[in-house]
């Protein structure tokens, strides 16, 4: 029911997708936005600011040529700089306007400063006009204002792109954190509140998916638990009938049918057991008993008692404190599994802590390979035709008790493809270096 419960939080904690890079990314997008902002902002006010001074530049030399007209009618002489009569060079456009008795002034663009033109027509029929350039000053000013919007352009990109990293770190770390807090959740540890965990004053949307998660984990656990109580409670009223049951049979005159009867009162009775084992498994409230002992010559006392002929090589002597009772119920199990649904040669080997029990038949199933032991679930047709898939669910659970790690593989030739048939099945339990506390030891999976 743990790993049931783990599958189901990790996979939605998966869902969330939190990235490594939500800082740079966020970061980057505000530089985008800045950048962008920043060009069409800068591309705005220079256009203005040169329309402006194109402007004022037109109004000047409108006056001008105003005042250019009034002395050369006074005088008959062009002592006005930069005026022609009936310049050559004068625009079409231009000339058009002042040949309808019209005083106008028109900007010729060209590479590099333009050209600010002023013309009036004369008394006389002929065309005073006159000619002159964007001024230094109001270049050096147009440059200047390009100077200071490109630095100021690079400011905005540095500084949204520093608001980003900012702002985007402050949301990467609350996602962490609750991502953190989940997959403790994820491991059986009850007591973990993702929306305390990610803290913080300012409440956003991290805390809404902190309290969902919270609320989904909360509801996962009530439904887990009222299913392990219920299972707990049907093995338990199941017990007296199940051993009346067992005592009648043992009183039934000897015969076939006798046998029969025993033996499948007796598969009841181990149904029932192990159904109450897995309840107790499930409620995490078992606690290890711990005594040293040296791990090898216990497995090779235990093996011989329960079957002589499986093979057990001591690699590597080793003292571990542990719980015997529960190590040995993993053993038992281990082998009860490989003596079912393996193949002899069955091989058990011990190096320092770790505890290989190896047969040769046709493998685990895929299933168990990728998520593990699973109540009343043998597997394959092959490996499958007796049990109902307690004894690795119990292991696993017992495993857990005494903070171990319980790994399953199969056996293939070097090289083989995933489709060729396995050589054998290899289970290995790594006993932990320190020995679990008295409020138990739970260690991640691999």
């Amino acid at each position: 029911m743990r790993g049931y419960f783990r599958r189901l939080v990790t996979a939605r904690v998966d869902r969330v997708g939190i990235g490594a890079g939500l800082r740079w990314k966020l970061s980057a997008a505000i530089a985008v936005v800045g950048a962008l902002v920043a060009l069409v902002l800068s591309l705005v006010v220079h256009n203005a600011a040169r329309v402006s001074m194109l402007d004022n530049a037109r109004d000047l030399a409108d006056e001008r040529i105003m005042i250019a007209q009034r002395n050369y009618e006074l005088s008959g002489r062009l002592n006005f700089p930069n005026t022609k009569i009936d310049d050559p060079r004068l625009p079409g456009e231009l000339r058009e306007k002042v040949e309808a008795g019209r005083r106008a002034t028109y900007v010729a663009d060209r590479s590099g400063a333009p050209d600010i033109w002023a013309a009036v027509p004369l008394k006389n029929g002929h065309v005073l006009s006159l000619h002159s350039g964007f001024t230094d000053r109001s270049s050096d000013i147009l440059t200047d204002l390009d100077q200071a919007l490109v630095i100021g352009s690079i400011a905005v990109v540095l500084g949204g792109s520093a608001l980003g990293v900012l702002v985007g770190g402050r949301l990467s770390r609350r996602l962490r954190k609750a991502a953190g807090a989940a997959n403790r959740v994820a491991k059986g540890e009850t007591d973990v509140r993702v929306r305390e965990a990610i803290g913080g004053v300012v409440r956003d949307e991290t805390d809404d998916l902190a309290s969902a998660v919270d609320a989904m984990a909360d509801a996962l656990r009530l439904r887990l638990e009222a299913e392990r109580r219920v299972t707990a409670d049907i093995a338990h009223e199941l017990r007296t009938p199940v051993t009346g049951l067992l005592t009648a049979a043992e009183l039934l005159p000897p015969g076939r049918p006798t046998e029969l009867v025993l033996d499948r009162a007796k598969a009841m009775r181990t149904l029932v057991e192990d159904v109450l084992e897995v309840a107790r498994l499930d409620s995490a409230s078992e606690r290890a008993e711990l005594q040293d002992i040296l791990l090898g010559e216990f497995v090779t006392r235990r093996v011989a008692a329960k079957d002589p002929d499986v093979t057990v090589r001591v690699v590597h002597e080793s003292e571990v404190t542990t719980d015997p009772r529960r190590l040995e119920r993993v053993l038992f199990n281990l082998l009860t599994n490989a003596a079912r649904h393996g193949r002899p040669p069955i091989e058990v080997t011990v190096e320092g802590r770790v505890i290989r029990v190896r047969d040769h038949g046709p493998g685990f199933p895929e299933g168990l390979l990728a998520e593990g032991p699973s109540r009343f679930r043998t597997g394959s047709a092959d490996r499958a035709g007796r049990g109902h898939g307690l004894g690795l669910t119990i292991a696993a659970g017992q495993a857990r008790v005494l903070g171990a790690r319980l790994t399953f593989r199969n056996v293939r030739p070097a090289g083989a493809p995933d489709g060729e048939p396995a050589e054998g099945a290899v289970a290995v339990l790594w006993l932990p270096e320190h020995a679990p506390t008295n409020t138990g030891s739970y260690p991640v999976l691999a």
